[in-house]
């Protein structure tokens, strides 16, 4: 079977049970409405303070949000021992990267797309700058979230404390991409500056960390 196929056929796989079981999806949406109302009731802020803090508190939300699902990501293979199936079959690794990558892709873009009508009705946003470069950056970082978050998802599914272990190495190599996300949105929404070194600082760290994570996930699948 090819590399695409393969991918497709373990991407199909995860859309349909995600779509019985819901379970990233609700536990997601869940943590990030929690956030949203807790700041919302912390902070009174004017519509121009709003457009100064939105970026931050929405990748924030985001983040905490993702590492709830990616926590998820490999558990039902190593329950059912697809990981041990999968070593020995002559299938491609990258294509089972890839396909978890992709699926978890769109699930939290799923989410963003739910979140972003709640953050402009509870902060009353109103963007300055072009809204589709806010589609761009969101589609740019959440890769960048994805990617990573997949990789040592893997990488910490045989630990014993696998919950915590990857918010802990997660979080420090995900900082450049955060502090892009974050001040391209602001530059965005306020409209004071131009987000376009932030956005192409996304995209080379997308390239390079796709990169990395693809050359070395079959040492990590094949890891005792």
């Amino acid at each position: 079977m090819s590399m695409m196929g393969v991918m497709r056929a373990t991407l199909a796989k995860d859309l349909r049970m995600e779509w019985r079981s819901k379970d990233a999806i609700n536990s997601m949406l869940f943590f990030a409405l929690l956030v949203v109302v807790i700041f919302s009731f912390a902070f009174n802020p004017t519509a121009e303070e709003s457009r100064r803090i939105a970026g931050g508190l929405m990748w924030v939300a985001f983040l905490f949000a993702a590492v709830v699902a990616l926590n998820q990501t490999w558990a039902r293979e190593l329950r059912n021992q697809v990981l041990d199936a999968y070593r020995v079959s002559p299938a491609p690794p990258n294509s089972l990267f890839l396909a978890k990558t992709i699926g978890n892709f769109l699930f939290v873009v799923i989410l963003e797309c739910l979140m972003a009508p709640l953050f402009v009705i509870f902060y009353e946003l109103r963007s300055i700058g072009p809204v589709w470069q806010l589609v761009v950056v969101a589609l740019l970082g959440t890769w960048a979230l994805v990617v990573n978050g997949t990789f040592f998802a893997a990488l910490s599914i045989r630990t014993r404390n696998r919950e915590i272990m990857l918010p802990l190495i997660l979080f420090p190599i995900s900082i450049p991409a955060l502090l892009g996300m974050v001040d391209a949105t602001t530059s965005i929404l306020t409209g004071e500056a131009s987000p376009d070194f932030w956005m192409k600082l996304l995209a080379v760290y997308d390239i390079v960390f796709t990169s990395i994570c693809l050359l070395l996930f079959e040492a990590v699948l094949n890891a005792e």
